[in-house]
C-alpha cells in the first residue's frame, strides 16, 4: 500500500511516497516557487533524480507535476494514480479542536485556513489551500488525512498551558500555549520504548528537537507535560531566526522606539532576530561555529545563548517532572551537532548525567546512546521520521 505525505508552505509542496508494507520511500521531492515562477526536485528510490524549472502558478500545477514524475516515464515508481491509496496532510495548528490526527472534510478544511487562520497565519492558509488543490488533482475520493504539530502536546495540564492574563482572552481567542514540533516528538517517544523496551508508564524524558525551529518537551508517563513553543513557534529560547521567549515589554518598547506596525513587529521576531540577529551572519549553526571557531564573538555569543537557554529548560523540566530518565536529541542541530549536545549536557552531574566524549562525538546522525556508563541518565541521539509518522496516521485513520 503506497501513501503520499504532504508538507505544503505557502510557495512550497515537499511530498514523499512511501511503501507501507516496508515503510520504504519510493520516491520524493520539492515543488518550489508556486506562484513565483516554479521549480521541482525529484528522486526515487532507485536512484533517478531529476530537476528543472517548471510553470507553478498554484499550487494544483505542483500536484500536476508529481503526478506526472510519479506515474509516466521509464524513471515511474506507480503504474497509475489509483495506486497511491490515502494522502496525508501536516498541519501546524489544531487549535484545541483536534487532539489528534483526523479525515479531512470540507470542515475540517474550513478549520484549518479560516477558524485557525489566526493562530498560523503563515501556514494554516496555505495548507488548506493544498488540501484543496489536492483533491482537485487526486479526486475526492481518495482519503486524506490531517496531522496536527500541535496535537501531541494536547496532554498538557492547564496549569502548563495557561498564560498569567485575564481569562477571558482565554475564552474568547483561545490564547493558550499549544507546542509545535509535536509529530516530531510523538515519533521520538515512541521510538525510545521501542529501542529500550521501556513501558511509558513511571518515565521521564526530556526530547529536544533542535534545528532552525527548536522545541523541548517534558514527557512523563508517555505524555507531554509540557513543551516551550507557545501560542505560536515563537516561544521558547532562540532559533535561527525567532528570538524566543524574551519580556513582553520589549516588543511595545521596540514599537513605540521605531514606530514599528505589529505586522513589522511581527516580521522582526520572527525573520530577522535569534541566531541572525545576535550574530549578524547567519541563522545556520553551522556558519555560526565556522565564525566562532574564527574569533567572531557576536557568533560565539549566540551559541552560548542557545545552549544556556536550554539547560534553563532540561532544568525546569526535571524540576516539574521530578527528575529525568531521558534526554534525547533530535532534529538537524540535535543530530548532528556533537559540539552542541555536549555544552548542553555539561555540568548535569547534579541531575545524574553524564556523557561519553567519544560516544557523543560517534552519535551523530544515528539511533545512539552516548551518556557515560555510571550515568544515571540517558542519553540519546534518535534521528526524527515525522513523515513515516503521518504516513502511519494516514492509514491508521483511513483503514483502521
Amino acid at each position: 500500500m503506497k501513501v503520499l505525505v504532504i508538507n505544503a508552505g505557502s510557495s512550497s509542496l515537499k511530498y514523499q511516497l512511501i511503501e507501507m508494507d516496508t515503510e520504504e520511500v519510493v520516491a520524493k521531492g520539492l515543488c518550489e516557487r508556486i506562484g513565483l515562477g516554479g521549480h521541482i526536485s525529484h528522486k526515487t528510490q532507485a536512484g533517478f533524480a531529476t530537476e528543472y524549472d517548471v510553470d507553478f502558478p498554484t499550487h494544483k500545477e505542483a500536484f500536476i507535476e508529481l503526478v506526472k514524475l510519479l506515474t509516466t516515464g521509464e524513471n515511474k515508481v506507480v503504474g497509475d494514480i489509483g495506486e497511491i491509496k490515502a494522502i496525508g496532510h501536516r498541519v501546524l495548528h489544531g487549535s484545541e479542536k483536534y487532539k489528534s490526527s483526523t479525515l479531512i472534510t470540507d470542515e475540517v478544511i474550513e478549520d484549518i485556513g479560516v477558524k485557525f487562520k489566526d493562530l498560523g497565519p503563515l501556514h494554516n492558509p496555505p495548507q488548506a489551500i493544498a488540501m484543496k488543490a489536492c483533491q482537485e488533482v487526486f479526486g475526492k475520493g481518495v482519503p486524506m488525512v490531517a496531522v496536527f504539530d500541535t496535537s501531541f502536546h494536547q496532554t498538557m495540564p492547564p496549569k502548563a498551558y495557561m498564560f498569567g492574563i485575564p481569562y477571558e482572552y482565554y475564552e474568547k481567542y483561545s490564547i493558550r500555549r499549544y507546542g509545535f514540533h509535536g509529530t516530531s516528538h510523538r515519533y521520538i517517544t515512541k521510538r525510545y520504548f521501542e529501542i529500550t523496551g521501556k513501558k511509558p508508564e513511571g518515565t521521564k524524558l526530556v526530547i529536544c528537537h533542535l534545528g532552525n525551529g527548536s522545541s523541548l518537551s517534558a514527557v512523563k508517563d508517555g505524555k507531554v507535560l509540557d513543551t516551550s513553543m507557545g501560542l505560536t513557534p515563537l516561544d521558547g529560547f532562540i532559533m535561527g531566526t525567532r528570538c524566543g521567549g524574551i519580556d513582553p515589554s520589549v516588543v511595545t518598547y521596540v514599537m513605540g522606539k521605531e514606530n514599528l506596525s505589529p505586522e513589522r513587529m511581527s516580521n522582526l521576531m520572527n525573520k530577522e532576530s535569534g541566531f541572525l540577529g545576535i550574530s549578524g551572519i547567519s541563522n545556520d549553526c553551522r556558519d555560526l561555529q565556522a565564525a566562532a571557531e574564527g574569533g567572531n564573538a557576536r557568533a560565539q555569543l549566540a551559541l552560548d545563548m542557545f545552549t544556556y537557554q536550554i539547560k534553563k529548560f532540561v532544568g525546569g523540566y526535571a524540576a516539574a517532572m521530578g527528575g529525568i530518565d531521558a534526554i534525547i536529541f533530535t532534529g538537524g542541530i540535535g543530530e548532528n551537532s556533537g559540539s552542541i549536545r555536549s555544552e548542553i549536557c555539561s555540568d548535569m552531574e547534579f541531575l545524574g548525567l553524564s556523557i561519553g566524549e567519544e560516544l557523543n562525538k560517534n552519535a551523530s546522525r544515528k539511533e545512539s546512546k552516548f551518556s557515560a556508563a555510571e550515568s544515571k541518565v540517558e542519553a540519546w541521539v534518535i534521528p526524527t521520521n515525522e513523515e513515516i509518522m503521518i504516513a502511519r496516521d494516514t492509514v491508521e485513520k483511513v483503514f483502521g
